[in-house]
Formats: C-alpha cells, structure tokens, sequence
C-alpha cells in the first residue's frame, strides 16, 4: 500500500496512524493506494479525468472521509479533480491533506481542484493540511482551488493549515452561499526561506441571513512571501467578517488585501487586519524564564498558530 516515507506524511497532513475508519481515498504519486467506502458514503473513481466523486447520502451523521494525497516521488507533477456531493441534512466530517517529500532536484507539484455541493440544512468541517519535507534542490510546489456551492440553511467550517515546508502555493477559494447559509474560515500559515504563498477568497453572500467569517493568522519569515486577499459580496440582507493577523519576521514581506462589496442596503460586512513584529518585551518575558531567543521566539509563534 504506502512506504514509511508515505505513511510518516500522512500523519502529518491527515493525522492518520495507520488505516482510517470510516471512508477514505488515499492517493499516492499519482495512483490510488486505498479505498473504502461506506453505506451511507460512496467514493467513485471518474472516467473522464483524473479525480473522484464522493457522494454523502442525505442524514447522514458522525461519519468522516479521508482523502490524502502524498508525493514522495521527484519531478511529479499530479492533478486531480474531487466532487462532494453532501446530501440534505448531513453531518459529516471531511479531511484533505497533500504531502510533499522531495529529495530530488526536480519540481514536485500537486494541484487539487474540490468542489463541494452542500445540501439544505447540511453541516460540513472540512480540514485541509499542506506539508513539505526533503533535503533535493526541487521544489514543493501545491495549487488548490476549492469552490464550495451551499443550499439554504447549509453550515461549513473550513479549517486551512500549511505550516511548513512548502515552497510556493497558490490558494484559490469561492464559495456562494444561499439563504440562512454559514460559512467560517480558519486559515493557519507558515512561510520560512524562499517561499511564496497567496491565499485569495471570494465568498458571495447571495440569500438572505446568508453569514461568512473568513479569519487567516499567518507567521512569515526569512525571505518569504506572503499575500492574503478576501473579497465579501454582500448581495442579500447578510453578514460578513473577514480578518488576517499577522506575524512578520526576518526580511519576510506580507500583503494583506481585505475587501468588501455591498450590493443590499442591509449586508453587514467587516473588515480587520494587523501586520507586526514580535513584541520585544515577549521575547523578553520567556528569557527570563530561562528561554533562549530562538526558544522564545519560537513559543510565540506556535501559540500564535494554535
């Protein structure tokens, strides 16, 4: 099935120790490695391109779906294409992580396009982890786009974490959202080195009661960059929030781009954002407990990030 490289990754971007219960797809370097579906979750391999559908029978509850993607190949470059198809009233739980291990000198990429079909009054917690290791010159390289498309009364909470080792990613996200429908966004962010990581949103709130809180914290470090860019559309009676914080470090430059489009006289929308270095008497306060700098540094930063 999977080597000790493939399942150390996995643990990492998917929290796996081993086979997941419930239903799961996992890929690796281009190729299914393993699948399982349930009674109530089916996982259909499509024929016209590379990709899978996953189709949540309406009421379902409590059952979760685990969909890994791991490259441990150098110079691989995969594309994939998810659909999710979440029956009314559902309440599910789906995890996505892509793994990079690559001790080549060649690029590895891994763009994964998800979209997601959220029935009425259906519940969704969506993780996604991003994670890059390996000694090669060749890059680590993940381009997702997800596109999430939610009926009335509908929930999502999409938890988005890419903490280390990947060297250049391009982060696409729309979602429409329909009456009484909500959407909160976590997005967790590292970047050290070289790297380069833009995250844009685009959240259209289309029915009313329609709610989007769209919240990124982000540590950026060394030579790195960062560029957060959240569009709220207010087109119904709706609320909206959207946030970067972020933690600047080194020579490392950040642009954080919060927007807002109010197209209804009564869509309320809020925008927040802070970009700054640590506060010297933090790092201060740890050495006096007997931290070293870098120690200190790095609780900040981990707490920060939790």
């Amino acid at each position: 099935m999977t080597d000790q490289v493939q399942e150390r990754i996995l643990e990492e971007v998917a929290d796996l120790h081993g086979v997941p219960e419930g239903a799961y797809n996992i890929r690796a370097n281009g190729q299914m490695a393993g699948r399982n579906t349930t009674a109530n979750i089916d996982i259909i391999s499509k024929t016209d391109v590379s990709g899978i559908d996953i189709r949540i029978r309406p009421g379902t509850k409590h059952e979760s779906v685990h969909i890994p993607v791991v490259l441990s190949q150098s110079g691989l470059k995969d594309m994939v294409y998810n659909d999710f198809y979440i029956g009314e009233g559902s309440d599910v739980v789906i995890v996505a992580g892509c793994g990079i291990h690559n001790c080549g000198d060649q690029d590895s990429q891994h763009d994964g396009i998800h979209r997601f079909y959220v029935g009425k009054n259906a519940k969704v917690k969506y993780v996604e982890k991003h994670y890059g290791e390996g000694d090669g010159e060749g890059k680590r390289i993940l381009n997702p786009v997800t596109e999430v498309y939610m009926e009335e009364g509908s929930s999502m909470e999409m938890e988005m974490v890419q903490i280390k080792g990947v060297d250049s990613t391009d982060r696409k996200t729309k979602a429409e959202l329909a009456a009484g429908a909500k959407l909160v966004v976590r997005e967790r962010l590292m970047t050290h080195g070289r790297q380069y990581a833009v995250s844009d949103y685009v959240v259209d709130l289309n029915g009313a009661g329609a709610s989007a809180d769209v919240v990124s914290r982000s540590v950026a470090k060394d030579g790195s960059y960062q560029k957060f860019d959240s569009r709220l559309v207010g087109n119904a009676p709706c609320t909206g929030h959207t946030e970067c914080d972020a933690i600047i470090m080194g020579d490392a430059r950040i642009l954080a781009i919060p927007q807002l489009e109010a197209n209804n006289i009564d869509a309320a929308l809020i925008h927040e954002a802070a970009i700054g270095k640590i506060a010297g008497e933090q790092i201060v306060k740890l050495m006096t407990l007997g931290m070293t700098e870098e120690e200190a540094e790095a609780q900040i930063v981990n707490g920060f990030l939790k």
